[in-house]
């Protein structure tokens, strides 16, 4: 399964990237916000997800492993395939939609298109609880932007942690034991925090 690339943008429309590696072109979909944020010659970084058809082979990508562990728990709901995924985080950005399912917004996910009505409900009724450990992962990654340290330090360690092969879950205990290990982790270097991490010496 391809979970990650990186590389040069050689083509770029709405909704699409081409992403060069390793010399060879890999066609990715994106939001329409994604695609919007690259220029051709530019580098992409993006978390990917490989979805295997009878007949088609397509590469759904993200910014955030939040956002991307988000489209595949949407498509454990009966009815909602990758297109509709994609098009709840094309309408919603991450933290609005894990959010809309956490507090049972039947009204916000009807605006998903292809969902309607009784999609709406029925992804409340199937996601409602299992948003809850979205929702701390991603309280993490989403905050960086207003400008904490604190949050930015979570957050790059949080996502170097998922692209090494951690769950999400593991990744943010072994944060929260670095918390709790450093007076002011946000002014340790992220290359040691990591090490730290992965040698599991956050917990001693």
């Amino acid at each position: 399964m391809i979970s990650s690339l990186r590389g040069t943008v050689t083509y770029v429309r709405s909704g699409v990237l081409v992403i060069e590696v390793g010399g060879v072109g890999l066609q990715v979909q994106v939001s329409p916000r994604i695609s919007a944020g690259y220029s051709v010659g530019e580098t992409a970084s993006l978390h990917t997800v490989l979805v295997v058809r009878e007949d088609t082979l397509t590469l759904y990508g993200f910014k955030t492993p939040v956002s991307r562990e988000l489209f595949e728990l949407l498509q454990t709901v009966t009815g909602i395939g990758p297109k509709v995924a994609q098009s709840a985080l094309t309408v919603y950005d991450a933290p609005d939609l894990i959010r809309a399912l956490a507090s049972s917004d039947n009204a916000a996910l009807e605006k998903i298109p292809g969902l309607g009505k009784k999609g709406a409900q029925r992804v409340v009724l199937e996601l409602h609880e299992k948003v809850a450990d979205l929702e701390h992962a991603g309280a993490i990654q989403w905050s960086s932007p207003r400008g904490s340290l604190d949050a930015e330090w979570k957050s790059q360690l949080t996502e170097a942690l998922v692209g090494l092969g951690f769950t999400m879950r593991d990744a943010r205990d072994r944060v929260d034991a670095l918390e709790n290990r450093y007076s002011n982790p946000a002014s340790e270097p992220l290359e040691a925090l990591l090490r730290t991490a992965l040698s599991g010496g956050a917990g001693q």
